[in-house]
């Protein structure tokens, strides 16, 4: 017998498809906030300096309401992470392969900074008098690059106090009491799955007020841009824009070609992975700190499928150990300084150079200024080039910094996609379909 179709009763509406949500308009997204308040603050710094610099707080208040957030998140993340792996053997693993991943892209960053820096030669002819440099400018760098030396970096990462670090909100410390704590509730077992259960609770709510606190994003990038172009100036880029040209097209190659090597071999495409975090990189284009960023990348990753575990341990020890904008901007500036004051480097000088920085760039996590401070320890470690010729750069560095904060951001998140994907935590289908799938 036949399947006979049946019609809907005659008083029976005909079943119809639900309706398809509604879009949400463009001005409610955050990132076409942050934008149109990047361009009024530039308006606004361009034309009235004096109102630009006035509105500084606005910047530098969503930058502390961040931080105030970032030590809490980055605990309980860790901590949980860690401590619901159940076997330490997989932490050694994951963390061995987050290691040596820094390590091999880091250095690739600062050999791609040398390559470029070298054959474009942005310094040459600038012929640079250091008596016409001011000393002061760059004293409070080199005193705090003293303690970026191999021993007091690493007695740096051990706090007074086991709440200290949520003070000072320096990362590494952080890192180095979560883990403490993560392998103390492992060690408890059973007993610890109360705790453990009570910090995931927790953590669910910093994440809810961090998501109120980024609501203030288009303010916080309105104030920072605004004070920088008031403070500095349009014409200010003017006389070192072939060294910014240069910084600027080297991190936009690497992040295409090396980072976007790297996420084609474990199954995604980079520019879609740039559309899913374009929050966090307007975010950090207008408040020139990746750290603001910390939170809402820690989420999103979750979100494309990494592991909570792996997710935890991966991008808050990169921001330590895997600073690749930082690394390409220390090579370059180096070398452009020494250019600039017509230093011969030798190709030994600069081999040394480099792996000067590959130790330096690993204490810059949690240094307001940390790219200027870890160049000041590199230069401190080579006298060859004279310190005092950081003054050149001090005008630009709040441009430059922007970029070192995208690169590092980017670098981070797709460090912790490609170990996800090392690990077999998530599948190429997986990524591919969240990718593409509407916000």
């Amino acid at each position: 017998m036949r399947n006979a179709v049946v019609d809907p009763a005659p008083n029976e509406p005909a079943l119809s498809a639900a309706p398809a949500p509604k879009r949400k308009p463009w001005y409610r997204h955050l990132y076409a906030q942050v934008i149109i308040a990047v361009v009024i603050g530039i308006l606004i710094g361009a034309k009235f300096p004096e109102t630009g610099k006035a509105l500084k707080p606005l910047g530098d208040g969503f930058i502390l309401l961040v931080k105030m957030m970032i030590a809490p998140i980055i605990f309980c993340t860790v901590v949980h992470g860690i401590a619901s792996m159940g076997e330490l053997r997989k932490l050694g693993r994951l963390g061995f392969k987050a290691l040596l991943y820094f390590e091999v892209v880091s250095t690739i960053a600062l050999v791609i900074g040398l390559i470029v820096v070298n054959a474009y030669k942005p310094g040459v002819g600038f012929n640079i008098d250091l008596q016409t440099l001011d000393p002061s400018l760059t004293e409070k760098y080199a005193q705090q690059a003293k303690a970026l030396s191999a021993v007091g970096f690493l007695l740096h990462i051990i706090p007074e106090t086991f709440l200290q670090p949520f003070v000072t909100g320096d990362l590494l410390q952080i890192l180095l009491i979560s883990i403490l704590m993560a392998f103390a509730i492992t060690a408890l077992r059973e007993k610890g799955a109360p705790l453990l259960h009570a910090i995931d609770r927790i953590s669910e709510a910093f994440f809810a007020v961090m998501r109120m606190v980024v609501k203030l994003a288009p303010l916080g990038a309105l104030g920072a841009m605004a004070f920088t172009v008031g403070s500095y100036g349009v014409a200010s880029l003017q006389r070192l824009l072939d060294l910014m040209i240069c910084f600027y097209v080297t991190a936009i190659t690497f992040i295409v070609f090396v980072l976007g090597a790297i996420a084609w071999k474990s199954g995604f495409s980079i520019f879609k992975f740039l559309r899913f975090i374009k929050d966090e990189l307007l975010l950090v284009l207008g408040t020139s700190s990746s750290e603001t960023a910390l939170p809402g990348m820690i989420e999103k990753m979750q979100r494309l499928g990494c592991a909570r575990s792996t997710t935890g341990l991966v991008i808050p020890t990169g921001y330590s150990f895997n600073l690749d904008g930082t690394n390409i901007y220390m090579s370059m500036a180096a070398i452009f300084l020494a250019q600039a004051t017509n230093t011969p480097l030798s190709l030994g000088q600069q081999i040394q150079l480099l792996l000067v920085a590959m130790i330096t760039s690993k204490g810059a996590s949690g240094v307001t200024g940390a790219g200027f401070i870890t160049l000041a320890a590199t230069l401190a470690a080579l006298p060859s080039i004279p310190i005092a010729s950081l003054a050149l750069l001090v005008g630009i560095d709040r441009f430059m910094s922007e970029c070192r904060a995208l690169t590092n951001l980017i670098g981070n998140g797709v460090a912790t996609v490609a170990i996800s994907r090392w690990e077999g935590e998530v599948s190429k289908d997986t990524l591919r379909s969240r990718l593409d799938a509407p916000e």
